[in-house]
């Protein structure tokens, strides 16, 4: 059976991840900053809830000790904040720390971990508004730099971890309905997560290091 590490995965996208997941039978390990908070994690069946702020140095050492040497097949990096509107410089600090540098360094300590499994897969929610090629909007220059940097450090994973049979994603999930998104975004969690999930499924060594969309789409850096 194969199991997915997700962080984050107390609400919204990682939630309805996990849940889809754990309804097809993999083994679901999920993520959150409060595992006391998470009822929605912690009501499915078969998934186990760990503690984890990534950005926090000594949450990750703990995570890692407690995680072992046990092999992921899959490991979804959906921990995420939206950050200031305002250019503020502490805020827009720890918006690159949590969208950015986080998943990268999480990644370079699961990477042991998903290469000893079956699968071999990794990936990491990012947004169209961190694509530069595509950038016409002019707000949220915090969040959108935080997005368009945590895709160029994929993009550079993709090409280390190709030698270690390591496949990676980058993914955009569409403007969605969360606390995030808002109530007037485009698509619901629900049709958000199946288009992820089919994109993983056909995730491989050939399609490694590419920005994507939730419906299949490649998407300009």
């Amino acid at each position: 059976m194969p199991t997915v590490l997700i962080t984050g995965a107390n609400r919204g996208i990682g939630l309805e991840l996990a849940k889809q997941y754990a309804a097809d039978g993999w083994t679901v390990i999920g993520t959150a900053r409060e595992p006391e908070k998470a009822d929605g994690l912690r009501a499915i069946g078969n998934a186990e809830v760990m503690q984890l702020d990534a950005a926090d140095a000594d949450s990750l050492d703990d995570f890692m000790a407690v995680l072992g040497d046990r092999p992921i097949d899959l490991f979804i990096n959906n921990a995420g904040v939206y950050g200031s509107n305002d250019l503020d410089r502490d805020e827009w600090l720890k918006t690159f720390e949590i969208n950015s540098i986080a998943p990268t360094l999480l990644a370079e300590r699961l990477k042991p971990n998903v290469a000893a499994s079956g699968q071999k897969k990794m990936a990491v929610l990012s947004s169209i508004m961190g694509s530069i090629g595509d950038g016409n909007g002019s707000s949220a220059i915090v969040y959108r730099s935080s997005k368009a940097a945590v895709n160029a450090a994929w993009k550079a994973l993709s090409n280390r971890y190709r030698e270690d049979g390591i496949a990676v994603a980058i993914l955009h999930p569409g403007w969605v309905q969360t606390d995030m998104g808002g109530p007037n975004a485009n698509i619901d969690v629900e049709t958000s997560v199946t288009g992820l999930r089919a994109v993983l499924d056909k995730l491989s060594l050939q399609s490694t290091g590419r920005f994507t969309g939730y419906d299949g789409r490649q998407l300009p850096w």
